[in-house]
């Protein structure tokens, strides 16, 4: 198929991009590089450089290429920036996938694969997480997806658009010569070995008195890998006329003195790690339960140890201290 990717030259982008590549699909990535990597493109993927905000250009892409999907990724993605500048999530977030389902509906496009999260949820109201829960985002950037996976749901209704939404937990790891660099960085396993490398004094565990078994906040983590095999199931299980959305994660929950721990025994390296008080609107645990892709498209976690997941992101951050600037 060819297919183009929005946001392929991001961390979850570039990793599926490759994969897609290595199963013999042509790629065509559009990315406008603000906050991508030029350096984590594919060989082999072409890259269109605009932003989703350029409808013009968007729809000019996809008038001429021929495409048989869309994968969508690209996306601001910060939860504290979000809530200091809304303005920026609405306009890019669903302005920007408005841009792009319209560009799509005239080139005839009818199939897309979406990257949505499970901040659509808030704090949950149980544990595991399964897509019936009530959604509640907490911040502009959960309300941004949440709008955003609405008004998917609408297109599939009204034009026979076949999409799949895939509600994210905590991606981490590596693959290969692909991985994990935002600036600023805000995820905890890249703080973590930030630290380690002695790039960082020291981390932060934020919040020490939650109710969870050693007092810091639980999280699902899965491998980017895994997260790439997802994608590539949705992608074959999109079906016109209708929105699935799926939970992934590995339903693994790892708290943050796990993880360093953990990073410790990998790396073998002293990482210290400074009590400090909670962040507004964290829940105590998100943990996913990813029983319906698993029954429905067949997925299941390759790499669910938490162990590989930061063995992996430490390779790649030991080749790339400085990551793509490296």
């Amino acid at each position: 198929m060819k297919l183009l990717v929005s946001g392929g030259a991001g961390y979850i982008g570039s990793v599926v991009s490759a994969r897609l590549l290595a199963d013999g699909h042509e790629v065509v990535i559009l990315d406008s590089l603000a906050r991508g990597h030029r350096e984590a493109i594919p060989q082999g993927a072409t890259l269109v450089e605009t932003d989703l905000l350029d409808a013009p250009r968007i729809a000019d892409t996809l008038d001429r290429a021929g495409f048989d999907a869309v994968l969508h990724f690209a996306a601001l993605a910060l939860v504290a920036e979000s809530v200091r500048h809304p303005e920026r999530y609405w306009r890019h977030n669903v302005g920007g996938t408005l841009n792009l389902l319209d560009a799509m509906r005239s080139a005839g496009v009818a199939k897309l694969v979406f990257s949505s999260t499970c901040a659509v949820y808030g704090v949950p109201e149980r544990v595991p997480m399964d897509e019936q829960l009530p959604t509640r985002p907490e911040s502009p950037y959960g309300t941004s997806k949440l709008a955003v996976d609405t008004m998917i749901a609408d297109h599939c209704a009204a034009q026979g658009l076949g999409a799949v939404s895939l509600r994210y937990f905590n991606v981490a790891g590596a693959s290969g010569a692909l991985g994990e660099h935002h600036e600023p960085e805000t995820h905890l396993i890249p703080l973590v070995l930030a630290a380690a490398a002695g790039q960082r004094s020291q981390v932060k565990v934020n919040g020490i008195d939650y109710p969870t078994e050693d007092g810091t906040a639980v999280r699902d983590y899965i491998h980017v890998e895994d997260l790439a095999d997802a994608h590539v199931l949705a992608l074959e299980g999109a079906r016109a006329g209708e929105h699935r959305i799926f939970n992934l994660g590995n339903g693994n929950g790892f708290s943050v003195r796990e993880v360093i721990e953990v990073a410790r025994a990998v790396t073998g390296r002293r990482i210290e790690a400074v009590d400090a008080p909670r962040r507004a609107g964290d829940p105590p645990m998100l943990v996913a339960s990813s029983e319906k892709i698993a029954r429905e498209l067949g997925w299941h976690a390759r790499k669910p140890e938490l162990e590989q997941i930061i063995a992996d992101a430490w390779a790649w951050h030991q080749a790339h201290p400085h990551g793509y600037d490296s």
